[in-house]
């Protein structure tokens, strides 16, 4: 890349990664079932926590499809920019979030990263207090199927970049 003072004049840029697998076509029983399970695993739940959730799953796991799909998707419900990119260091910057957006943060981590083997009762005991029952079910299964989500991506190397919001919907 060349600049001319603080304007870029040309840019090349790596070429995009070949995907591995395109598992959805090949297992179209399985893409069909995850779409049906993450519909509903999200009803009732807030469309901007749900993709605040998932982007922050996606980031830990480092989905760059899923990255730019949710982001996409966050942005098209009206998400800000700011917050999406707070979200990576969201302890250091609670003030962006509410208690609610902040307890669903550190659940969809303690979910995602299992370090100890389980979900800390205090980590769990904080989201109780911010949702419902059912509610708090909804969002562990969406935070759940958000990871099989990332598991599917990562592993088959899906390319980011092409996804148009509302696209697989």
């Amino acid at each position: 890349m060349t600049t001319n003072g603080d304007t870029m004049t040309t840019a090349e840029y790596a070429p995009e990664h070949t995907p591995r697998l395109d598992w959805a076509t090949l297992a179209p029983d399985v893409f069909k079932a995850m779409v049906r399970l993450d519909a509903a695993a999200g009803q009732g739940l807030d469309t901007k926590l749900l993709e605040l959730v998932k982007i922050r799953a996606s980031q830990i796991n480092h989905c760059a499809f899923c990255l730019d799909m949710h982001s996409k998707d966050a942005l098209a419900a009206g998400e800000s920019v700011e917050r999406i990119i707070q979200l990576g260091a969201w302890e250091e910057s609670g003030h962006f979030y509410t208690e609610k957006e902040l307890a669903a943060l550190e659940l969809t981590e303690a979910v995602t990263v299992l370090t100890d083997g389980f979900v800390p009762d205090e980590v769990y005991e904080k989201a109780a207090k911010h949702f419902e029952e059912a509610e708090l079910a909804r969002l562990i299964a969406a935070i759940t199927v958000i990871n099989a989500w990332n598991r599917f991506g990562v592993t088959c190397r899906r390319v980011p970049g092409h996804y148009h919001p509302g696209q697989y919907k």
